[in-house]
């Protein structure tokens, strides 16, 4: 049995499934087993992965039903103790496997490890902002909620769960149509202690045509009602949900919903925003998106994050 099972779901990615599978194999470690979980791809996808011929990859292929019911599909397929994902157009340094692996000998009680990201934004490559300070250590044992202010230290392409993770707490929440690995870092969170490697050991590579960059989803985003009885007793969870209101506010209001503008903005504690993003919340849609154009451009030169945030 491989120590890890790395499950990729795989829907329109032939410009870059190669580069992802290719990081994967050349990993330092090698004790892994390859879940590629087809979701219905129209393009070249599979004929780029099969090119690869290596007993490791297990190839699926099944209708379209989302990236969250492709990873669940290969949660069941995994025959490891340890599991990760890693999305069809990112990519793993090589020694991401490596780093985690002596993570987890070093902490073998621990379930839930991750390590720091950066991102390809089409203009520049710039590291992830987290929320924590960054020390010497070779890693952090952190609090989900209070490490993931600025950005998630669990992300689809940079965390590993052991198996026993999901038999407690569920897979993807598929009925949520957007936001469905938020949802999953929340319940994790309000379980889990996260440990969390500084080193940057995976790419997120822009592409502008994924779903997740698809303004129109903005309806379909989750709302984190089913966390309101939780975040009444844990305040670090509140402030969490309510950043990540603010943050689905200022795009509902940029997207000219009115009502889904209020349905976030209603349940904020305005105690746990700064006060630029206060103001933000009362800004009209034209000076937003002129506020978020030069945001965008100084973020693309490494000198800031998003506006949402």
């Amino acid at each position: 049995m491989a120590f890890f099972s790395v499950i990729i779901p795989l829907y329109n990615k032939e410009n870059f499934i190669e580069n992802t599978i290719q990081s994967i194999l050349d990993q330092t470690f090698q004790d892994f087993e390859i879940i590629i979980v087809n979701d219905g791809s129209t393009d070249k996808s599979e004929e780029k992965l099969l090119k690869f011929k290596d007993n490791r990859i297990h190839y699926f292929s099944k209708k379209n039903e989302g990236a969250s019911t492709a990873r669940n599909y290969g949660i069941e397929k995994a025959n490891s103790d340890f599991i990760t994902f890693l999305d069809a157009d990112d990519f793993w340094y090589p020694t991401f496997l490596e780093t985690i692996f002596t993570i987890i000998s070093k902490v073998p009680n621990q379930k839930v490890f991750s390590a720091a990201i950066e991102f390809d934004t089409s203009k520049k490559i710039i590291p992830a902002q987290y929320s924590i300070s960054k020390t010497d250590n070779e890693f952090e044992i952190v609090n989900y909620f209070k490490a993931s202010l600025k950005e998630t230290v669990l992300c689809t392409s940079c965390a590993v769960f052991h198996q026993s993770v999901f038999t407690e707490i569920g897979n993807f929440d598929t009925k949520i149509k957007s936001g469905q690995d938020t949802d999953l870092w929340i319940r994790i969170g309000l379980i889990y202690p996260v440990v969390f490697s500084w080193k940057i050991l995976a790419r997120y590579v822009y592409d502008p045509k994924s779903l997740s960059k698809n303004t129109k989803f903005i309806k379909e985003k989750m709302d984190f009602s089913k966390f309101e009885e939780a975040e009444k007793a844990n305040l670090d969870l509140k402030k969490f949900l309510d950043l990540n209101r603010f943050s689905l506010a200022v795009k509902s209001k940029l997207a000219g919903e009115t009502a889904l503008f209020y349905k976030y903005y209603n349940p904020i504690d305005l105690k746990n925003l700064s006060w630029k993003k206060r103001i933000l919340l009362r800004l009209p849609a034209f000076i937003l998106l002129s506020l978020i154009a030069v945001k965008t451009f100084l973020a693309n030169l490494g000198l800031g994050s998003t506006v949402f945030k």
